[in-house]
């Protein structure tokens, strides 16, 4: 049961509705310059968290990879199978539990019985997931991050493989956006 749910929380992951939008973020070492990085691998089993969300369903993990891989392609990059390169890519993700509270009325717009306080007014309590998506770029040869990107929204039911795969795609395309970053 406890794999059933887990597979099913990458895939949430991942199968978000269009009305949510994806906040990202992203940060790098300025130390390193971006335009001599070429070719980069990705983090072997060994070289991952085994407790990761993506870790735990290789199918989403080798979507978001294939993802990445064309974003990389499309700005010049190669992927290397083996030896040396320059960057390390790492894809790894999470999932939060969250509550979100509303209140109506009351004060704000109900009806008011000074004898008896404020009418209409209701509170609604909604609960939903939220995943975030991590890509990491490390120079291997030191074990330094030189990049991160991630991007979060809420997740939501979606089945069909598709639309799975094109919402990876749109969340990759957003969070790798600032990859690499501009020199200064």
């Amino acid at each position: 049961m406890k794999i059933i749910s887990a597979s099913l929380i990458c895939i949430f992951l991942f199968t978000i509705f269009g009305c949510s939008s994806v906040t990202v973020r992203t940060d790098y070492d300025p130390e390193y310059d971006f335009n001599i990085f070429k070719t980069y691998r990705w983090a072997s089993a060994q070289e991952i968290n085994p407790d990761d969300e993506l870790a735990k369903n290789p199918l989403v993990l080798k979507r978001v990879q294939a993802s990445i891989d064309n974003q990389l392609k499309s700005k010049g990059f190669s992927l290397s199978e083996s030896g040396e390169t320059d960057l390390v890519a790492i894809a790894h993700a999470g999932v939060k539990d969250r509550m979100q509270v509303y209140n109506t009325g009351g004060y704000y717009g109900g009806w008011y019985d000074p004898w008896w306080g404020p009418y209409g007014g209701s509170t609604h309590v909604s609960y939903y997931e939220e995943g975030t998506l991590v890509i990491d770029f490390v120079v291997w040869e030191k074990k330094e991050l030189a990049w991160r990107g991630m991007g979060t929204k809420v997740l939501s039911d979606n089945p069909n493989p598709d639309k799975i795969q094109r919402e990876i795609d749109h969340i990759v395309e957003k969070i790798m956006a600032g990859f690499p970053p501009k020199a200064k």
